[in-house]
């Protein structure tokens, strides 16, 4: 998604959050605006609401570029894509070239948002309320735990039956400068993860799991299948040296070397049903992507190489 500066207006001697009101913006838009850096005056960028501006002022702003990705279910609410791995689900800054927000702000508008997210290299159904109150209602399911979600996950090992995974966790404290990571430790957040088998694969012994969360922590299911020794194809983080991960997260890896590494060439995660009550109807919505034979195939590269 590029970011292009828009011009506002010439102004002397104006209050900088004047001015965005003046152009139609709220005065919520306003701070968020000025907080993230996004108001330049004569190519100075405006870090107060109450900064006195004189000259041209411009909002840093982007504009879609969509790649055709269509909802998999819509109604009047709300829609669900099937994110494909290696898609954003929010842009990251203003260097991101492409997230889910293309498709959303081009299809809906700029009032349109993610109500959760999934990982980079996650795919699957997502939800996106279409407007600012939907979107409100929706994530308060979300935070509530109304919410039935379903992955799958190509796993290494072999496992014959379903077990759960209660493990406490939280945020390391040394890889914060690398990228966000979790940690099992005993003063964390409880984390509950139900693991049930759906099929081993005997010539590349790996087992393809479904994996329901009970509770929402970040990157729950990836720790918890890399703490009980059953780490899934393609991780990333878990499991890895520093510098594979920066080498990984900072695309310096070839593909060869990656799968060589991980096991895959992406995270061979995909959350593929959601279900959940909405203004008293309650929608049940399945990815249409087939995650058990796509990373079956993906795994099997590794015993071609």
């Amino acid at each position: 998604m590029p970011y292009v500066n828009k011009f506002i207006a010439t102004v002397d001697h104006q209050k900088a959050y004047e001015i965005l009101l003046q152009n139609g913006f709220s005065m919520r838009e306003a701070q968020r605006f000025i907080d993230k850096g996004r108001l330049i005056c004569e190519g100075n960028v405006v870090s107060e609401k109450n900064a006195i501006l004189c000259g041209d002022v411009f909002l840093i702003d982007y504009k879609p570029e969509p790649k055709g990705l269509k909802p998999i279910f819509e109604c009047e609410s709300f829609a669900v894509f099937d994110k494909p791995s290696g898609v954003l689900s929010h842009p990251n800054g203003r260097h991101c070239e492409y997230s889910l927000n293309d498709e959303i702000y081009t299809l809906f508008g700029r009032e349109a948002s993610v109500v959760h997210r999934l990982d980079f290299e996650t795919s699957g159904v997502i939800v996106v309320g279409k407007d600012r109150n939907s979107t409100i209602k929706l994530k308060k399911i979300f935070e509530n735990r109304e919410v039935f979600k379903s992955y799958v996950a190509m796993v290494q090992g072999k496992i014959e039956q379903e077990f759960t995974i209660d493990a406490k966790m939280d945020l390391a404290n040394n890889y914060d400068d690398v990228k966000m990571r979790m940690q099992i430790c005993e003063n964390g957040k409880s984390a509950v993860t139900k693991i049930l088998p759906i099929k081993y694969f005997d010539d590349t012994d790996t087992t393809l799991v479904r994996a329901i969360p009970l509770t929402g922590r970040q990157h729950q299911i990836r720790l918890h299948l890399f703490h009980v020794k059953h780490k899934i194809l393609g991780e990333p983080l878990y499991g890895l040296s520093r510098p594979q991960i920066e080498k990984i997260l900072d695309k310096k890896m070839g593909e060869l070397e990656r799968i060589k590494l991980t096991g895959a060439k992406r995270l061979l995660l995909h959350s593929d049903e959601i279900s959940f009550k909405f203004d008293e109807i309650f929608y049940d919505i399945k990815s249409k992507f087939d995650a058990g034979n796509e990373f079956y195939q993906l795994t099997k590269l590794v015993k071609q190489e």
